[in-house]
């Protein structure tokens, strides 16, 4: 890996655990790091992404938690499925923390899995401890990566080598900066090989047409806090009406210089603050 400076070479030697929980009878895929007694954290990707896109941000939190990162059904190393209902992604996942013995552990959700988890929470509030969402825009319709996503050709292309395909990586929506040596990570590991070459994971039927609902927010009972991105998605505004329509005090924090991928910008600020999010978080609330 050209040019990856230490903090990320010691982050990806640290491999996860590779794990495979069936929940209604679909194989949902994830990566765990650090002592399954220790405090549970999960950590959901954007769409058209993976759990690789937390490779170097989990073992960062892996010292003090137990990090498990799934892959959303149709996506990463996780089954496809006819049709996504973001309702069932969101049983998915929890499904994934069941499996793996956590007892309410905290939501971290960047972009669509900020949705997810806030719907995780209206939904099934006693599942966690709380949600730590990053540049999620919900006052938008829909996520950033799904209208763009859409436009895309049903049949993916096919590279014919995996370096032909690792050099066609890009982040939806774009940014003017993405660390090489993270993107050379994640794209290799975001590939398969099939008949003639390499192509992504992804399912293209993820990006089905759907409707967000913003009435969400208003109806969440469980503690959440905003990662806002100085350059991405959500806008200091947007931040604000959030932060008004969630009861109770909602924290709205700015990660200097990041764009929407903040993982793959400022990863550091990233990881630091989500340390420091999970320090100070208010314990789970206790239910008869």
């Amino acid at each position: 890996m050209t040019d990856a400076p230490a903090w990320f070479r010691r982050a990806i030697e640290t491999r996860p655990d590779r794990h495979t929980a069936v929940v209604d009878g679909v194989d949902v895929h994830y990566r765990a790091w650090g002592s399954p007694d220790s405090p549970g954290v999960v950590l959901l990707h954007g769409g058209g992404a993976n759990s690789a896109w937390w490779d170097h941000i989990g073992p960062f939190l892996s010292h003090e938690y137990r990090v498990i990162a799934p892959d959303l059904t149709g996506h990463g190393d996780s089954a496809w499925k006819p049709a996504y209902p973001r309702p069932q992604w969101a049983f998915e996942v929890a499904g994934c923390a069941a499996a793996d013995g956590m007892e309410l552990p905290m939501y971290v959700g960047h972009s669509m899995g900020g949705w997810i988890s806030v719907l995780l929470g209206v939904e099934r509030p006693q599942v966690m401890r709380g949600i730590v969402v990053i540049d999620s825009p919900m006052m938008e319709d829909e996520p950033p990566e799904e209208e763009p996503m859409r436009r895309r050709p049903e049949v993916k292309k096919v590279y014919p080598t995996l370096p032909d395909a690792v050099a066609r990586f890009r982040t939806v929506p774009s940014q003017p900066v993405v660390l090489p040596y993270i993107a050379e990570h994640v794209a290799t590991e975001s590939l398969k090989q099939v008949e003639g070459g390499w192509t992504w994971k992804f399912d293209t039927a993820v990006f089905g047409d759907r409707t967000w609902h913003r009435n969400l927010l208003p109806e969440l009972t469980v503690p959440m806090a905003l990662l806002r991105c100085e350059n991405g998605m959500c806008t200091p505004a947007m931040g604000r009406r959030m932060s008004e329509l969630v009861p109770g005090d909602v924290p709205v924090i700015e990660l200097p210089e990041a764009g929407h991928h903040a993982m793959m910008d400022q990863p550091l600020a990233l990881a630091a603050a989500i340390r420091a999010l999970l320090a100070v978080f208010p314990p789970a609330a206790v239910t008869s």
